[in-house]
């Protein structure tokens, strides 16, 4: 069991860690040849130049100037300083209610610690029931958790009142931070300018129709039962080879790019060799090669992009349907279409950056059936991960440590080696085996088919807390107390083992202790740092850059990993209200994790990146999310799993009810049965608080009468805007964004007397013709 000591020195190494991590980031950020690494978002503004262009020329690359190391952490005063408003504006809403999670953190846990350490640990740690059990192993840590604490002693009734002290300072916070939120982003709505996705519905599911093309179909359904709204459309291409073909010739481009610049710079024909990247085969002379190669892969470009134009079935049956009016979008993305609610889904549109084209060539159907085999994939990869969890659990202790390896047991003896193993090797462990885990969760997400890359962040981001709740949280207090008292679960029997279980949860905290200290302190320092862009930009810059455009695109300001952070956060705002009214002692190593993430990611923010900086910011205009990040970041509906564990009382709640309930006897203490009773009313109060506020993050992108008003607003104030040219390309593909894909012939009248223009006056002299069609006209309305 890891001691006081240990825990020491395990902060000790991490604090040193997350110094070092800090200082490398200060002095390569103060370097003028990376400027264009920790600034891209000044420089993308235009408001910041190069220091390279001028000065002496070691100058242009290292920082001379011994006056500015001596301010080298500038930039944390700098990053607390600019105004959330000037924020906003800077990094968009997203980024901003984001790290306004790690200020609410702060604002619930540290009077939450105060308290904590005021009333309960003297009233555990005077406890000796510990000191009185002589089959249970425990550390001074335990000492001052609700472990100490006697059966049936009047000394859980202060657990119990300050449990609801802690639910009532919670929600209070949580019911301010969310009207705030509400407000801001409602304003923030409101006050937002023209974008495409305002007023475009995604179609999915399209029926075939014997007589019309997919496009044609989609006009004729739209102006019939939409004929005051609708606008125009743009229909979907299964252009993947397509895309493959233009990311290859970029490639070769690429590489055709440096082996130029190469020539010109040593005046040597370069060579290269023609296996994978250069690495074997027969030697030929580079810039030919690939001047040959990129003249090949632009004829079977040309091939490919001629075989999508022509042919019918390259055409998806999904459209991006453009409406007059965002109030005609809102209505059209929030009803029913047609009376099989299989056929003319609709859906807000994602705005044109974040559309996903790769998933649109996944036929309808086969969406379950793929998001079946991936649950069920997940379920198995969670339990199978358990095995991990025990081998990390082992390393937990030192008995587990010299049974795994037992050749270290001499230097285990060592005072000094003992405290780092016990309070380091654990968290550090379990960090190496979640590494490949966001990743592979991601291609998981991918295959399920959403057509989005929000969507695909949302869908991680809720694998990743699942996965952490259940392995991480609840398997780690599993088999970290089932292997720490073996001896004690073989002599007991069956029906003790949950109430032994219950007493063992609370000793479990010096491990999450040290995982957050590793993944929350050293973590979040080394993402200051930004290695992986600095590394690849330099290579980039030295081997592919050559006009400043192209340095431009290298300089890619990249973005907060959300699918991991969001689901980190929501497990150590779990962690604190689980663990605060039975180990306090955890609650000081989440406040420094909040207040030090809080700084860093304010900082990211400002300078270099946001929320998925790849797109728009999606927060900014969908609304379909909830309060942990304003409304959901990002567009994710990450609202029950957060509300699950961020605020936690459905969570950590009944956990604490387990821990101090008597006569359902699942916990261990013994307490009069009105305790039980007590806890109820919190799971009461979070409902009511949930459902107060989660409807006004859960509305689509905007209420029909905030539409309404800008809609109104906008054609007072510029009458003659031609949205039809406005919306014209916004949703066509991106590799057709250069040529004109689609140009529908005139239509011809449908009837003698038309409504509604189609081709169906084609067939009008065949009976059977004529039925079909009225058949399938009648099905439109």
């Amino acid at each position: 069991m890891a001691s006081l000591q240990d825990i020491a020195t395990a902060a000790s190494i991490n604090l040193l860690s997350a110094f070092g991590f800090l200082m490398a980031f200060a002095i390569l950020r103060l370097q003028p040849f990376n400027d264009r690494v920790y600034f891209p978002k000044w420089y993308k503004k235009g408001i910041r130049s190069s220091p390279t262009r001028s000065g002496a020329s070691a100058s242009k690359f290292v920082n001379l100037d011994c006056r500015t190391y001596f301010t080298f952490l500038n930039w944390m005063p700098a990053a607390l300083r600019m105004p959330e408003p000037e924020l906003i504006d800077h990094a968009g809403l997203d980024s901003v209610a984001y790290i306004r999670i790690y200020l609410l953190g702060l604002r619930i846990f540290v009077p939450l610690a105060v308290m904590s350490f005021a009333v309960l640990v003297p009233v555990n740690w005077t406890g000796d029931t510990l000191e009185r059990s002589k089959d249970v192993n425990f550390s001074d840590i335990d000492k001052l958790s609700v472990s100490n604490v006697a059966d049936g002693s009047h000394r859980l009734w202060a657990h119990i009142i300050m449990s609801y002290v802690f639910s009532f300072w919670t929600f209070y916070v949580l019911y301010k931070e969310y009207g705030l939120l509400a407000t801001m982003r409602l304003d923030y709505l409101a006050s937002e300018h023209r974008r495409p996705d305002q007023f475009t519905v995604l179609v999915r599911n399209i029926p075939p129709d014997p007589d019309e093309s997919v496009s044609e179909h989609v006009q004729h359904f739209f102006r019939v039962n939409h004929p005051d709204h609708y606008l125009t459309h743009q229909v979907v291409y299964n252009a993947n080879k397509l895309a493959a073909l233009v990311a290859e010739k970029r490639n070769l481009q690429n590489w055709y790019t440096y082996y130029q610049n190469k020539y010109e710079r040593s005046s040597k024909r370069p060579m290269t060799k023609t296996g994978f990247m250069g690495l074997w085969g027969t030697k030929v002379d580079a810039v030919d090669y690939y001047t040959s190669e990129i003249q090949k892969l632009s004829e079977e470009e040309a091939a490919e992009r001629e075989r999508v134009s022509n042919d019918p079935d390259s055409i998806v049956p999904a459209a991006f349907v453009s409406f007059k009016s965002r109030w005609g979008a809102a209505v059209c993305a929030q009803t029913q279409q047609n009376r099989n609610p299989t056929l003319w889904l609709t859906e807000w549109a994602p705005e044109p950056r974040d559309v996903y084209w790769d998933n649109f060539a996944i036929p309808y159907f086969e969406l379950t059936i793929r998001r079946l085999i991936v649950a069920v994939a997940l379920f198995f990869l969670t339990f199978f991960f358990m095995i991990p969890i025990t081998f990390v659990q082992s390393l937990a202790n030192l008995e587990g440590i010299q049974k795994v390896f037992p050749f270290l047991k001499p230097l285990i003896e060592v005072e000094s080696v003992k405290s780092v193993l016990q309070g380091f090797l654990p968290g550090i462990a379990l960090k190496i085996f979640l590494a490949l885990l966001p990743r592979l969760l991601m291609t998981m997400s991918v295959i399920e088919g959403y057509p989005s890359l929000s969507a695909l962040d949302r869908r991680s981001a809720a694998k990743y807390h699942m996965f952490i709740l259940v392995n991480i949280f609840l398997g780690s207090i599993i088999t970290g107390s089932a292997l720490q008292q073996l001896k004690t679960f073989l002599e007991k029997p069956p029906t003790e083992i949950p109430e032994t279980i219950g007493e063992y949860i609370p000793m479990k905290a010096n491990f999450f202790i040290t995982y957050i200290m590793v993944d929350g302190w050293a973590g979040v320092a080394a993402e200051s740092l930004r290695l992986v862009p600095l590394v690849l930009f330099h290579l980039k810059n030295a081997f592919l850059v050559k006009t400043e455009q192209d340095r431009s695109e290298a300089m890619d300001p990249g973005c907060i990993d959300f699918p991991v952070n969001e689901p980190r956060i929501q497990l150590y705002m779990l962690l604190g209200l689980v663990y605060a009214p039975i180990t306090p002692l955890l609650l000081p190593f989440i406040i420094i994790f909040l207040a030090f993430a809080y700084v860093v990611f304010r900082n990211q923010v400002r300078e270099w990146s946001g929320i998925l900086a790849r797109r728009a910011q999606a927060f900014d205009y969908k609304s379909n999310n909830i309060p942990t990040s304003a409304a959901g970041v990002t567009e994710h509906k990450g609202d029950r799993q957060i509300l699950f564990c961020y605020p936690s009382p459905p969570c950590s709640h009944p956990l604490v009810l387990r821990f101090l309930q008597g006569p359902l006897r699942v916990g261990f203490h013994q307490i009069p049965p009105a305790g039980t009773g007590f806890l109820i009313p919190l799971l009461l109060i979070h409902q009511n608080s949930y459902s107060l506020f989660v409807p006004d993050f859960e509305s689509k992108q905007q209420r029909t009468q905030e539409a309404m008003i800008k809609d109104t607003l906008e054609r007072a104030t510029e009458p003659n805007f031609n949205l039809k040219t406005y919306l014209k390309d916004a949703y066509m593909h991106p590799v057709f964004k250069s040529t004109d894909i689609e140009k529908p012939d005139p239509l011809l009248e449908e009837e003698d007397r038309p409504l509604v223009a189609t081709t169906r006056i084609a067939n009008k002299q065949s009976p059977s013709s004529s039925s079909a069609s009225s058949t399938s006209s009648r099905s439109h309305t």
